[in-house]
């Protein structure tokens, strides 16, 4: 209690020097990948970040829809932008969403492969390239989901574009765990996490239906993100919420959940904090909107996950208990008597 205490203090002493919140001066002392806490370790700032819930439109075939996508996205990035966020967080399908029926080509009424051909692919990229501009012009990181094209017959990838605030796309996430229909008949999996960082931040990236994979969350914990962003457009009602503030907890990180409007009456977009607990949701009535929080928010419940719970784990996954197993008749027999 004596080194938590004496930790504490050294905390909130930088935070009183320097006019930082509890949370942006924990930073300084943040744990290294390894467990240790250092402060030569990597040192954020803090970055306000906002998510947003919009519209899911379903066929890629009709271009006044995809461009009306497109407009509710700008109108959104500039409302984030005249509130001072550094990041904006789209759900899946901002653009388009493209339903399975509508792709078949045993449709509409049976599920069959993908007719990709039926995509409006020079409107969807003429609104992605207008969303990349407005990022650039709004000095506003922006994550985006789209169906990213590959070369034929390959199907393409379900993705997160990152685009920086100078309006370029810096990387890209394809979803990984697709679902059966998915995979099945419409996209081409992922490999990979992908991590990114805005102002000292580093972020992650997941989609879809990953918020039922906690070994997700947990690969990004060890590649030592700070926040995870999920996009998603299937929810049980409050089903996926609730994973997403048990995934937050578990793994002592923020995690901005994106979702439709069309769930906003059950399971709003929204930011939750390492402590497990929502910062700030979007509305519940269905209007396209956005919730706007600081990562740095100064909550000493996160603050203490962060400080705590995190190097905690770290240590004890790496072979913290080995020193002290031991070898003991009683231990070895599972059936000894009480």
């Amino acid at each position: 209690m004596t080194a938590h205490r004496n930790f504490k203090r050294q905390v909130r002493a930088r935070a009183a020097k320097t006019g930082e919140s509890y949370t942006s001066a924990l930073r300084h002392f943040r744990p290294a990948p390894s467990g240790d806490v250092t402060s030569e370790t990597r040192n954020p700032e803090g970055v306000r970040l906002a998510v947003a819930q919009t519209p899911v439109r379903e066929d890629p075939r009709d271009v006044d829809a995809l461009r009306e996508s497109g407009r509710q996205v700008r109108a959104l990035m500039r409302e984030a932008g005249a509130r001072g966020a550094r990041i904006v967080h789209f759900p899946e399908g901002a653009i388009c969403f493209p339903h399975k029926l509508v792709m078949s080509v045993d449709g509409p009424d049976a599920v069959g492969p993908a007719d990709w051909s039926r995509c409006q692919w020079p409107v969807l990229r003429a609104e992605l390239a207008a969303i990349a501009a407005l990022a650039g012009e709004l000095r506003l990181w922006t994550v985006i989901a789209s169906v990213h094209r590959l070369t034929e017959p390959h199907r393409p990838h379900n993705s997160l574009y990152v685009i920086s605030d100078r309006g370029e796309v810096v990387t890209r996430y394809d979803e990984r765990r697709l679902s059966n229909t998915k995979v099945s008949y419409l996209y081409s999996p992922g490999t990979s996490p992908v991590t990114f960082e805005v102002d000292g931040v580093r972020f992650g990236c997941l989609l879809g239906m990953e918020i039922h994979y906690p070994e997700l969350f947990a690969e990004y914990e060890s590649l030592d993100v700070d926040c995870v962003l999920l996009s998603t457009t299937g929810v049980s009602p409050g089903n996926a919420a609730v994973q997403a503030q048990g995934h937050a907890a578990a793994n002592s990180y923020w995690v901005s959940f994106s979702v439709p409007t069309q769930h906003s009456a059950t399971a709003p977009s929204g930011v939750v904090a390492p402590s497990g607990d929502w910062l700030e949701r979007c509305p519940t009535d269905g209007p396209p909107s956005l919730a706007v929080v600081d990562l740095d928010d100064g909550s000493e419940a996160a603050a203490e996950a962060v400080a705590h719970a995190r190097p905690w784990r770290r240590k004890s996954r790496a072979g913290l208990y080995a020193e002290h197993q031991v070898t003991d008749p009683r231990s070895e027999d599972r059936t000894a008597a009480f």
